[in-house]
This record gives C-alpha cells, sequence and structure tokens, in this order.
C-alpha cells in the first residue's frame, strides 16, 4: 500500500493503470483468430466489471494448449475539449479458457500476464501484485463528472490556478482547461498557436474520500487569489 503524504504529488503507474480500469466505459478485447470485439458500458457496470483477473497458478482447469491468449485495450480520454485529448493508454495481456463472447452472463476470468501503461512520458509494465496493492483512487469514477462541471459552471475560475505555477509560463497562452484529476492533485492543459504544455498542481493533502476533492480544489484556489498575479494570461 503506497503511503499518504504531501510529498507525494502524482500517482504510480499503477494507480492510473487501476484508476483507467475502474472507470472505463468501454474497451477493446483481441484474442488470438478472431475479430476484435468493443465492450461498451452495459447495465450501469464499467468494461473491466465483465472481466476477473487472476493469477496464473489460481486458474485453469484447462492444459496451456487450450487456452485463448487475449488483449484487453483500454484508451483514457480527457473528459474535457482540450486539443489531444488521448491522455493514456492501457494494455492487459493474459490467457482465457475460452474465446470472450459479450453474451457472457458472468464475469470472465481471465489469467493475468501483465499491464502496459504508457502516456506522453513513455511505458510501464505493470504486475498483478502491484494493482492488488494499490488502493483504489476515490476520484477516478468522478473525476470526468468534476472536471466538466468546473469547465462548464466554473470556468472562469480556472485561469487563477495558473498564479499557482511556478515558474510563470511564457506569455501567449491561449485557452487553460484541466486535463485531469486524480487523489494527489489538477493536472492543467494551457494551450498556445500550434502547441500545448502541461502543469501539475498538487493538492495540499492527498485525498482519502471523495467529499474531500470539493474542499482541496477551493484550497488551491483560494491559495490562487492570494497569489500575486506576476503575468497576463492573453495577449
Amino acid at each position: 500500500m503506497r503511503p499518504s503524504h504531501s510529498r507525494v504529488t502524482q500517482p504510480t503507474a499503477a494507480e492510473r493503470v487501476l484508476s483507467i480500469l475502474t472507470a472505463a466505459h468501454s474497451m477493446t478485447v483481441v484474442s488470438d483468430g478472431h475479430d476484435p470485439v468493443e465492450v461498451h458500458r452495459l447495465d450501469g457496470t464499467a468494461a473491466i466489471g465483465h472481466i476477473h483477473l487472476h493469477e496464473p497458478s489460481e486458474g485453469g482447469t484447462t492444459r496451456p494448449g487450450e487456452r485463448v491468449p487475449v488483449r484487453l485495450e483500454f484508451t483514457d480520454i480527457a473528459p474535457t475539449p482540450v486539443r489531444d485529448r488521448m491522455r493514456a493508454r492501457v494494455t492487459v495481456t493474459g490467457l482465457l479458457s475460452a474465446p470472450y463472447t459479450t453474451d457472457a452472463t458472468e464475469s470472465t476470468c481471465m489469467e493475468f500476464g501483465q499491464a502496459v501503461f504508457e502516456d506522453h512520458r513513455g511505458r510501464a509494465f505493470v504486475t498483478l501484485d502491484a494493482l492488488q496493492e494499490t488502493d483504489p483512487d476515490p476520484i477516478a469514477t468522478s473525476e470526468a463528472a468534476m472536471l466538466t462541471h468546473l469547465v462548464d459552471d466554473h470556468g472562469e475560475l480556472v485561469p487563477l490556478l495558473l498564479r499557482l505555477v511556478q515558474p510563470q509560463p511564457e506569455k501567449g497562452v491561449t485557452r487553460i482547461l484541466p486535463l485531469a484529476m486524480d487523489r494527489y492533485g489538477v493536472t492543467l492543459r494551457l494551450e498556445y498557436p500550434g502547441t500545448h504544455r502541461d502543469v501539475r498542481l498538487p493538492f495540499p493533502t492527498p485525498v482519502v474520500r471523495l467529499d474531500q476533492a470539493g474542499p482541496q480544489i477551493h484550497a488551491l484556489l483560494s491559495a490562487a487569489r492570494r497569489a500575486s498575479h506576476r503575468n497576463q494570461l492573453l495577449t
């Protein structure tokens, strides 16, 4: 279990993978000899609710030659209308005892192979042990609604947060939008003509419960109001 303290400012790869699997509304299932299957939200549950990951040693009543290699693909898309909305990709590989079908009435058991997390910083491999030892982010399933609410109903407050960015961004910012939020903080996307830059604003303390997220956002806004405004956002 990862310790919670103010020096931790962003999630690990395992935390990002777990959040994406928890919040995903769809996934692509690719298995040998079969066309890719697009699985979308069914009966109010996230796509990962249809797959149960377990250790290979727990598993299979079938012989190795009878198992079906499978790949689950997830794309993490920003809920706000930023430029270049794809935030990350997650690929989970493993084995099934039979070809995947969307007609299954129960969760499909999958022998876990590995998870690969990819974003603009590179690629990281995540084990099942790491996922099992990771606490779920309490914001993960509410992040999209919270960010769209911030943009749609309080969009005039978002530029205030730029006052907390150090060093202050260069002039020429044309738009500022929240890109992501997790238990450790908020990521803003600063858009310039033809390019963009992401900046991270950590919360004063990590969020332990969902009802703490709002007060943490207010704490950042209060700090921004107190900060001296040393730049013009638009030129």
